[in-house]
């Protein structure tokens, strides 16, 4: 973030008034749930951001394993706003694992910098996967858990999407999965213990 932020601040507050809905378009066949997708999201924001002078970047970091998104705001006298980056781990090592999370970690990261409210996970979506309809997550699935992995806005919402995720792996027969989510949810789950012991 710039030390001076007077401008984009004033400019900020106008275009957040003036930010659309960003409209649950897409369907995840797997889930049974609609959810925004990153086109959706860009249409949501980008004309009221723009008329308000402020350009909108999102910066890719270099990780191990995953992808690093920064979302940045650049009003038109040069002064910034930037979101912190965000890490989403590809649920696979290969392009279209990198592909997914990369979609995944821009949808997410302009969600909450923009005060986007992010689509609800459907419960009754995740139960209702079954191991002749899939016999392995596939990576799409992979990548709706992981990012409502990092959605969880506290720990019991954490511990509700690990239940969800665990049951949908182990009714995959897919013990991979099942480590990923596992050792996904105790990280947050420190992080979270650590926020609360600094309150």
């Amino acid at each position: 973030m710039t030390t001076n932020t007077k401008q984009i601040a004033a400019a900020f507050v106008k275009a957040q008034s003036q930010f659309g809905v960003a409209l649950k378009n897409s369907r995840n066949p797997h889930l049974k749930t609609r959810y925004a997708d990153l086109a959706s999201c860009l249409e949501a924001v980008i004309d009221a951001l723009n008329k308000n002078g402020i350009a909108l970047m999102q910066h890719s970091h270099a990780v191990d394993s995953g992808i690093s998104i920064e979302t940045i705001f650049l009003h038109e006298s040069g002064e910034e706003l930037r979101s912190g980056t965000l890490w989403l781990p590809a649920p696979k090592q290969d392009p279209q694992g990198y592909g997914s999370a990369l979609t995944y970690a821009r949808r997410y990261s302009l969600m909450s910098a923009a005060g986007i409210a992010a689509s609800d996970i459907d419960d009754d979506g995740h139960a209702a996967i079954k191991p002749d309809e899939i016999g392995a997550l596939p990576d799409r699935v992979m990548a709706d858990f992981i990012a409502a992995f990092h959605a969880s806005a506290d720990i019991q919402e954490l511990q509700t999407t690990y239940q969800n995720a665990y049951r949908a792996a182990q009714g995959a027969n897919d013990q991979p999965a099942i480590q990923t989510f596992t050792k996904l949810k105790d990280t947050l789950k420190a992080k979270f213990d650590k926020r609360d012991d600094l309150k």
